[in-house]
């Protein structure tokens, strides 16, 4: 039984991003009956920040080379690492469980959301590796930042999000599906690209749910 966990960060209760994740959620759920569902709202239900004792454990998983994932908990010493753990324990646990991990995330400020990075701070640490688990992100970004746009040097989303994964969790094959340009939604002066962000936001969300169906 495959297990998917779904994961949205915007900041907006009504997204293109979330529109994105929840269309491929459906279609993956669809073609999956049997699959396992966990969803979790990082922008409702924040993850707390790092503190020290975090470090401290991730200290000693360098230490004693610890890669079993599973039995990190092993490590708390102090009571202040039992509570950094008592964080870190179930976001991990439903990272470890998942076949596939769904990130609906907005571009903010050429990069992610606040929300999103303490996630990706909480259930990282040294050695780790997920490379069996497959990332799918789906994203809304306000302006255009394909190679060969003006702004595409300026995508530090994609960019970090692939190099993180790749680099952390040993995952190499991290599929994205962005819908650009969706200020011209609100900003006047992008009124005349409104056409391409609909047909950036309908081939997005026909290919979140073709992906859905392979995966």
């Amino acid at each position: 039984m495959s297990n998917l966990l779904h994961l949205d960060a915007s900041a907006r209760t009504r997204s293109i991003s979330r529109e994105l994740s929840t269309a491929f959620a459906k279609a993956w759920r669809a073609a999956n009956p049997d699959g396992g569902y966990r969803y979790r709202d990082l922008a409702a239900e924040p993850v707390p920040f790092i503190d020290a004792a975090w470090t401290e454990l991730c200290d000693a998983v360098l230490a004693q080379d610890r890669t079993d994932l599973d039995r990190l908990g092993e490590l708390v010493r102090t009571p202040e690492q039992a509570a950094a753990w008592a964080i870190v324990e179930p976001l991990l646990a439903e990272v470890l469980a998942a076949d596939v991990i769904l990130i609906g995330t907005p571009m903010y400020n050429y990069s992610i959301p606040a929300s999103f990075k303490a996630w990706l701070d909480q259930v990282t640490f040294p050695r780790m590796s997920l490379e069996h688990r497959r990332f799918v992100v789906v994203t809304a970004r306000g302006g255009a930042y394909a190679p060969g746009a003006p702004k595409a040097a300026f995508d530090y989303q994609e960019r970090f999000l692939r190099d993180f994964f790749a680099g952390h969790f040993a995952v190499q094959d991290t599929v994205f599906v962005n819908a650009e340009l969706a200020n011209a939604r609100q900003d006047p002066a992008l009124a005349h690209l409104r056409g391409k962000h609909h047909e950036s936001y309908a081939l997005a969300m026909e290919t979140a749910r073709a992906l859905a169906k392979e995966y």
